[in-house]
C-alpha cells in the first residue's frame, strides 16, 4: 500500500472529526489524520485526540519559536501519543535541533514555505530569494537538523528530494483547478509521480460525501 494520505481534519467540531474518521476507512489507501491549531485549540480537541486508537495522527502545530519553547512544547504534547508533529524550518537550526533532541518516537516534520505563499507574497514578507531556491535551502537545513520528514509543495518535491532523503509530505492537493486559498497546487496523481510520500488532502475529501470522495480519489490514482 504505497499511496499514503493524511486527511486534514480542518474543523473545531468533534462530531465532524468523528464523521471524517468513520467514513474515510478504506483498505485501498494508507490513511492518517491531520489535526491543526484550529482543532487542537478547540474546547475538547486535545481530549478527543488523546482517545483516538490505532490511527496515524499528525499534529500540525507548526511550531515557530525560540529553541526552549519549541522543545518544551514537544515534551508537552507527548502524552497525546501522536506520530507526526510540524515545526517551521524558519525557526532556525538551534530550535530544530532542540525539538528533535526531545521528540523521541514522534516524527518531526520541517515545514518549508507554506503552499498558500507564492513569489509575490514572499517578496511582501521581505525574502529576496526565489521561492524554489528558498525551499531547497530550507530542505538542506532540515537535513542538517536530522528531521524525520519535510512538508513542501508537490511542485518542489523533485528538487527537495535531491537534498533531503526522508519522508516528503505535500499539501496543496486538489482533484481539479479549484485552488481555494492555496497558490501552489497539484493533483494527487501528479504529486505521487513527482515523488511525494504522503499527500495532505482536506476539502476535496471532507466536503460533501466522504465515502464517495475517497472512491473518487482511488479512481483518480488508478487511472
Amino acid at each position: 500500500m504505497n499511496k499514503k494520505i493524511f486527511i486534514a481534519c480542518d474543523t473545531n467540531n468533534i462530531s465532524t472529526a468523528q464523521k471524517i474518521i468513520k467514513y474515510s476507512n478504506t483498505k485501498k489507501l494508507k490513511i492518517g489524520y491531520k489535526f491543526g491549531l484550529e482543532f487542537i485549540n478547540s474546547k475538547n480537541g486535545r481530549s478527543f485526540i488523546s482517545k483516538i486508537k490505532n490511527k496515524i495522527i499528525f499534529a500540525d502545530l507548526k511550531l515557530h519559536d525560540i529553541p526552549n519553547t519549541c522543545s518544551s512544547t514537544v515534551k508537552a504534547i507527548k502524552d497525546l501519543k501522536i506520530n507526526y508533529l510540524t515545526i517551521h524550518i524558519s525557526s532556525g537550526l538551534e530550535a530544530l535541533k532542540a525539538a528533535k533532541k526531545v521528540s523521541g518516537k514522534i516524527k518531526l516534520i520541517g515545514v518549508t514555505t507554506l503552499t498558500s505563499i507564492n513569489s509575490h507574497s514572499l517578496k511582501q514578507i521581505g525574502y529576496d530569494k526565489k521561492l524554489r531556491k528558498l525551499v531547497i535551502h530550507q530542505a538542506k537545513l532540515a537535513n542538517k537538523a536530522k528531521l524525520d520528514a519535510i512538508v513542501c509543495s508537490a511542485q518542489e518535491v523533485k528538487y527537495v528530494k535531491k537534498v533531503f532523503k526522508k519522508e516528503i509530505i505535500t499539501p496543496g492537493i486538489r482533484f481539479n483547478s479549484n485552488k481555494n486559498d492555496q497558490k501552489r497546487i497539484m493533483t494527487p496523481k501528479e504529486a505521487f509521480k513527482n515523488g511525494s510520500n504522503w499527500l495532505v488532502i482536506g476539502r476535496p475529501i471532507t466536503k460533501g460525501n466522504i465515502k464517495k470522495n475517497i472512491q473518487l480519489l482511488i479512481n483518480h490514482l488508478d487511472k
